[in-house]
């Protein structure tokens, strides 16, 4: 089974991205939750050129896929669920539950680290929030993301089968959350009990850093309750919210290779999630 997986997780991967991509993109068009500010010509072309550059780049640079590194760790023994014995599908919750976890820990960290965060502001410079805006990262985070998944792996341990579910409803959470969907109050309340739906996240965009500091999460909403990072709606509501940084807010920023640039410029106001004035300066 482990060996069939690796060689169809290409193809498992590249379907459900393209399934859900195709849904979320058609559900923004008939329940929009917000007037777009700019065209999906100039933002569609770039975010998802970024998506293709980011995937060549992985696959060049880092050859070993963390599902084939879950196989190896499987082989050799190492990590935590190879070591304790428990049974199989308690370590494939436990690995998706853990995985995650850590995926919230590197989002604070991309925020409270100044070098990281220059790499990451390119996710939060995106001028409008939809479905594209969920796989808008800078080459070199992604490089940086991958290291420490794998990092991760080598510590759990965890089964191939938990590290394929993982990675597909990560992805699949980051369109849907990112998504430009208008979702009816009772059921965005309850889902938001157990998941991070679109204005769970869409919080996370705004350009006051106070908000743009909270609601990390990616699959499980736990996290930001759990740690205090929680806030239920922006302060100016979702209608009337600014989305982005107060750098790179013209037109021509959302060209794929201002993007990448992006790292090189100064800092504008200040949002790493450390600054204890943040709060105080709104």
């Amino acid at each position: 089974m482990s060996e069939w997986m690796l060689a169809q997780e290409l193809t498992i991967r590249l379907s459900f991205f393209f399934g859900v991509f195709g849904l979320i993109a058609f559900l923004e068009a008939i329940f929009p939750r917000r007037k777009r500010q700019h065209g999906r010509m100039l933002r569609w072309y770039a975010n998802l050129g970024i998506v293709f550059l980011n995937s060549g780049i992985a696959r060049v640079a880092m050859p070993v896929v963390p599902m084939a590194l879950a196989a190896l760790t499987a082989e050799k023994g190492w990590g935590l669920f190879n070591i304790v014995e428990v049974p199989e599908w308690i370590a494939l919750v436990a690995s998706v539950i853990l995985l995650d976890f850590f995926i919230y820990f590197q989002h604070v960290m991309v925020h409270a680290v100044p070098l990281f965060w220059r790499l990451h502001r390119m996710h939060h410079a995106d001028l409008d929030y939809d479905v594209t805006t969920g796989a808008r990262f800078h080459p070199i985070e992604i490089l940086l993301s991958l290291w420490i998944k794998l990092a991760v792996i080598m510590i759990l341990g965890p089964p191939v089968v938990a590290v394929l579910i993982f990675e597909v409803v990560l992805n699949a959470m980051a369109m849907f959350n990112h998504g430009n969907l208008r979702l009816p109050l009772g059921l965005d309340n309850f889902l938001r009990l157990l998941v991070v739906t679109p204005d769970f996240h869409r919080v996370h965009h705004s350009s006051i850093p106070a908000e743009a500091n909270r609601n990390f999460g990616f699959n499980i909403s736990l996290w930001d309750r759990l740690f205090g990072t929680y806030k239920a709606q922006p302060t100016k509501g979702h209608d009337d919210m600014e989305i982005g940084i107060d750098i790179f807010r013209e037109p021509k920023d959302l060209h794929l290779h201002r993007m990448l640039l992006q790292p090189l410029y100064s800092e504008g106001r200040r949002y790493a999630f450390n600054d204890k004035h943040q709060e105080e300066s709104q």
